[in-house]
């Protein structure tokens, strides 16, 4: 088996991003699984300018998933209330059988003061998430690639 490709974490959370900007395959953003090069699609036109001809071969991309698919949505946030805002749980499972579930939910963190550990649970869910998905693909999470080292020898 190959080495696994490195992908930096900021580059997979900017196309998990991308992807999940609007209803799930309206836009993608895909992973060359040769290269770790990223590219983004979308159905209003694509982003980028100079998409690979073979940029449908399943084979050598991959979507990044949209949120929903990697449970980074509303559960998520039942999990977030379960483990940090139990008094609120029943509230806040009421808010996502509506529009405007997620704004309702942000101003109740804001309310209640739980906003911080919000995002920081968010982070780290969204993290580990990110990390499995590339590993079950062939992909390593790094936190920055590092320009190729020079000998010190003269």
């Amino acid at each position: 088996m190959p080495d696994p490709i490195p992908i930096p974490f900021d580059t997979l959370e900017s196309a998990l991003l991308w992807s999940s900007g609007g209803e799930p395959l309206e836009n993608e953003a895909l992973l060359s699984r040769a290269t770790g090069q990223m590219y983004f699609t979308s159905t209003y036109g694509d982003a980028d300018d100079d998409l690979p001809d073979d940029i449908e071969d399943g084979s050598l991309y991959v979507a990044v998933p949209h949120k929903k698919d990697l449970a980074l949505g509303r559960s998520l946030v039942l999990s977030f209330a379960e483990a940090h805002a139990p008094m609120h749980f029943q509230m806040i499972e009421s808010f996502f059988r509506h529009k405007g579930a997620y704004a309702k939910f942000k101003a109740l963190l804001e309310r209640t003061q739980l906003m911080e550990r919000w995002y920081v649970f968010e982070a780290d869910a969204t993290r580990r998430a990110l990390e499995a998905w590339a590993a079950d693909n062939g992909f390593v999470v790094v936190d920055e690639l590092s320009p190729p080292r020079t000998s010190d020898a003269p």
